[in-house]
Formats: C-alpha cells, sequence, structure tokens
C-alpha cells in the first residue's frame, strides 16, 4: 500500500528523486517554501534529523509528481540545537529566507522561543516532538499544532504505569529545569500526589552538562526511592542511571520520550538495560508506517531515528492542508488541518481547536537485551 497524499497533490510517481529540492536547486519563483527548524548537529540531533529525512522523502515525492497545485516544495533547513537562543536566530531567518509553513521545532523549550516570531510572521508551525503542554493549551500560539500528544498525557501514563503496575509507593521526581523536563515532572509529581497509593520522596532539578551526578543520585539513595522518574533528555538521564548502576542503587528509572531514543542506549550501554520510558505508540503494523519507514531505507539506507513517523505525518498534514487550502494563509491551513482528515503513518488524523493531533498517544517502552520494547 503506498501513503496517498492529498488528491490535490498529483499522483506520485513510482519512483521519486535522490535528491531534495534546497535553494538554489533551480525551482522557478512560483514554490512552497517548507522551513525545517531542529537540532541538526550536537548531543540532540538524533532528534532532529529524523524529521529533516521526513521532510526529504514527501518533499522529493511531491515534486516528482508535479507539485502541490503547481507549486513546487523548497526546503529551508536551519539548525537549532535545540537551544532557545539560537531557535529564535534560526527563527528570524526562516522568515527573511520567505519561508511560508515551518516543520518543527523538535524541543519544547526553543520551540516556545521560536513561535512568537513565527506568529508574527504569520506562519503554520507543526512540531513532532514539542509535548510541552502550554504550547497548545495555553492559546497563545493558535499557529501550533503537533503530531504528538502532550506532556501531562504522557506523565499520567509513566504515573500510572509506575504505581498500578509496578506497585511503587515512594517515588523520586528528577528533572532538568527546563520547559520539557520540568513541566513533565511537575505534571509526574502533580498526578502522584493525587493517586493518593504514593509519595513524591525527592523532587529535584539537575544542571544540564554536568559531568557528573553522583549527588543527586545519593539524594535518591537517601530518600528510600523504589523507582526514579525522569524528566529531560537522554545526554541527563544516560548518565544518571549509569551512576544510580555505579552506587548499586535499587531503584528503577522511568522517563519520557526525551529518553525513548536508541542513543540512550548507546551511550548507558548496559546500564540502561531494564529502564523504562514513554514513546508515542508503535506504528509498525501500519501499512503507511511500514512504507514510510522502507522510503527511509531506500533514500538514506538506514532505519529513521526518533519521532520520523511523526514528523512524516506532520509533513503530509502541512502539505495536505496547503492543497486542499490552495494557500499557506494561516487561517486557511488552521481550517483545513481541523476538518479534513489525513491518512498518516500515526493513522487518520484531524486537529482539535488547540492544534493538538487527535487520535496519537504514548506507550510504555523498556529496554530488553538493548532494544526498545514496547509493553502490552
Amino acid at each position: 500500500m503506498s501513503v496517498k497524499l492529498n488528491k490535490k497533490i498529483a499522483a506520485v510517481a513510482a519512483g521519486f528523486l535522490m535528491t531534495v529540492a534546497l535553494p538554489g536547486a533551480g525551482l522557478t519563483a512560483d514554490t512552497i517554501k517548507i522551513g525545517v527548524a531542529g537540532p541538526h548537529s550536537g548531543d540532540l540531533a538524533s532528534y532532529g534529523l529524523p524529521t529533516v529525512n521526513a521532510a526529504k522523502i514527501i518533499a522529493d515525492k511531491i515534486n516528482a509528481s508535479g507539485g502541490i497545485n503547481g507549486k513546487m516544495v523548497e526546503l529551508l533547513i536551519e539548525d537549532t540545537v535545540c537551544k532557545p537562543e539560537i531557535a529564535t536566530n534560526t527563527a528570524t531567518k526562516l522568515v527573511s529566507d520567505g519561508a511560508q509553513m515551518i516543520l518543527g521545532g523538535i524541543c519544547s523549550g526553543a520551540t516556545k522561543a521560536a513561535l512568537p516570531i513565527y506568529l508574527d510572521a504569520g506562519l503554520l508551525v507543526i512540531s513532532p516532538s514539542a509535548t510541552n503542554p502550554p504550547l497548545t493549551q495555553s492559546g497563545d500560539y493558535p499557529n501550533f499544532f503537533r503530531t504528538i500528544a502532550p506532556d501531562d498525557a504522557q506523565a499520567q501514563l509513566d504515573v500510572d504505569f509506575a504505581i498500578e503496575t509496578m506497585g511503587y509507593t515512594k517515588i523520586a521526581v528528577i528533572h532538568d529545569k527546563g520547559d520539557y523536563g520540568k513541566g513533565f515532572a511537575e505534571f509526574a509529581k502533580q498526578f502522584i500526589e493525587a493517586s493518593g497509593k504514593a509519595e513524591v520522596v525527592l523532587f529535584e532539578g539537575v544542571t544540564p552538562g554536568q559531568v557528573d551526578y553522583s549527588a543527586v543520585v545519593q539524594k535518591v539513595k537517601q530518600s528510600g526511592a523504589e523507582t526514579v522518574i525522569f524528566g529531560g533528555y537522554h545526554p541527563e538521564a544516560s548518565k544518571i542511571i549509569t551512576m544510580m548502576k555505579k552506587k548499586r542503587l535499587d531503584a528503577t528509572f522511568i522517563s519520557d520520550d526525551g529518553v525513548k531514543d536508541q542513543t540512550f542506549v548507546k551511550v548507558a550501554q548496559e546500564n540502561a538495560e531494564g529502564a523504562y520510558a514513554s514513546g508515542p505508540k508503535d506504528t509498525s503494523n501500519n501499512p503507511l508506517a511500514q512504507q514510510a519507514v522502507q522510503e527511509h531505507k531506500d533514500m538514506f539506507g538506514t532505519d529513521p531515528g526518533a519521532f520520523f513517523e511523526n514528523a512524516y505525518s506532520a509533513m503530509l498534514a502541512m502539505t495536505s492542508a496547503a492543497a486542499n487550502a490552495d494557500s499557506t494563509d494561516l487561517a486557511a491551513l488552521k481550517k483545513a488541518l481541523q476538518t479534513v482528515p489525513v491518512e498518516t503513518p500515526l493513522g487518520s488524523i484531524t486537529f482539535d481547536e488547540k492544534g493538538d493531533a487527535i487520535g496519537v498517544g504514548f506507550s510504555v517502552y523498556q529496554v530488553q537485551n538493548g532494544e526498545w520494547v514496547e509493553l502490552k
């Protein structure tokens, strides 16, 4: 089965070009420019590069089929390194370069920093991975949509797993002080306290980039915690769990989709074994997801990385909305996204009035024999 692009996008050719249309690549001025913003270098590049690859695959397919209502797709790819101060510069550059829609950002903090710039320019932004709830729930960013569920959903899932499934009653909650990690941790703390079945024995922030997290691990040990729930990304998580093992701390490790990445396993190595993390639901049985993965293998020679299916779905939703609306006007795009279902690797999706995708969710995964395995 093949991924069905919107009917106003010409039928996908049997083969598609192997080079993406980039600025200066010979396109006419009559193009649709899509900015792709995220970490393409640094520690979190493994989260951002799969989105670039998804954008390239779909842009090539669309352009090989005649474009969106006759207009070619042009990608403007910019690196944010997942840092807010760089993300604002990236946003300014993309607006200046004529971007008409934005795929990204990836990290919640960097995305939040850039959104006012995109909003002032009237640009639609769709993220595959920025999960901080206020990005949609605050109402401050009516131009923002995402193809992933928000952090309150995965925090509730992780807390329910820790308490109801694992039976823990003493939980340490640690975070990286960022918009994403701290936001997730605060929701986890709230849900633990509301359960009446467990207590938060430690709530602590750590500073990203530290070499040694022995102090916080010692606090966890002294607290008597049976498990650690961590909000943040894999660089800190891999160091914390390694130190937990080194200090022979008999507590499990539960985290979020910022950790549910194979890079965490590669860095933490045997220390990652048995760790838990929430992440987007496994879509491997969806024929559209299977095709998307195969397209990645065909173009790049590797399996896709984190949030690839979410990014592929975001790019499909964005380009389909542009085709349906025959416009990149924000109001027209929003109407299309909220009213016309799109078949994607995540399933058939539309978006609610806040910008959250309807029907997507999280599962809990565990590292088993060096691989993340979805727990049913």
